[in-house]
């Protein structure tokens, strides 16, 4: 009686966390939906403005482009934000993951131990580790302190309050320095730029990053969006050698698929 109670104990946080990985599933098909939505959302104003070529002037015509340059930018901004929640949720199930695989160990380590009648529990086999690379700063998990500075400027973002936002980070840069968080704080700063067709400003933003932070995973996005601002600034040379040198420095990140697609579309 007393092992099946120790073994229902610990049966019960494993069917939770099995109910969490369910949600967090259900959270990244949502970011995905959410994705999809915006795409259409994009494409179908493309579509629009090349029907009102054909029978609007150029005067309208150039104020169109201007609203759809300024859709596009807002438009990349709440993808960058939604595929960095799904990055984070995606993190959170593997470490579901990890942790119902430990307490199935520990599970399978305590009935061995009821089995056999020893009067001395066995020590539970260690955890399994999740692989996770290394902070490009000190500091392996932000604090909560830096984690709810850093939240409420991403908030800001993807309101579309890009100057709060831009204050908010730089905020978090001063006060947490050595955060984990830093290189991520410094790209949202560049893609709000962006987003306030502030170009040159988004590409001094985002090499910064890629100088002071090389490792960090941060990196193929920066030069991606370094290139979509070179784009809009008129240099398309400029562009097209930052999407080549991304597609050979980083060939297997999201980023380098994207800079692929580019290069064929020209």
């Amino acid at each position: 009686m007393i092992v099946a109670a120790y073994l229902l104990a610990l049966a019960l946080p494993a069917r939770a966390a099995l109910f969490d990985d369910d949600e967090a599933r259900k959270r990244i098909e949502a970011t995905n939906q959410r994705l999809n939505q915006i795409q259409q959302q994009l494409d179908g104003r493309i579509t629009a403005l090349e029907q009102q070529l054909k029978s609007q002037g150029l005067v309208e015509l150039f104020n169109q482009v201007e609203q759809l340059k300024s859709d596009v930018a807002r438009l990349r901004g709440q993808i960058e934000v939604l595929t960095y929640e799904q990055d984070q949720q995606q993190k959170r199930q593997k470490d579901l993951y990890v942790d119902l695989d430990t307490r199935l160990r520990k599970l399978e380590g305590g009935a061995g131990n009821g089995a056999s009648g020893a009067s001395e529990a066995a020590p539970p086999p260690p955890p399994v580790a999740a692989v996770a690379p290394p902070p490009p700063v000190a500091g392996a998990i932000p604090t909560a302190n830096e984690q709810q500075v850093y939240d409420a400027a991403l908030d800001k973002f993807k309101a579309g309050s890009y100057g709060s936002a831009i204050a908010g980070f730089q905020t978090f840069l001063k006060t947490y320095p050595k955060s984990p968080l830093v290189p991520s704080a410094q790209y949202w700063i560049g893609n709000a730029q962006y987003a306030q067709k502030d170009f040159r400003g988004s590409i001094a933003t985002q090499r910064q990053l890629i100088s002071t932070y090389p490792d960090s995973s941060k990196v193929p996005d920066a030069m991606l969006n370094i290139a979509t601002a070179q784009l809009d600034l008129g240099d398309g040379a400029g562009s097209r050698k930052t999407l080549e040198d991304l597609l050979a420095k980083y060939p297997k990140s999201e980023a380098a698929a994207k800079a692929k697609q580019r290069l064929g579309a020209r």
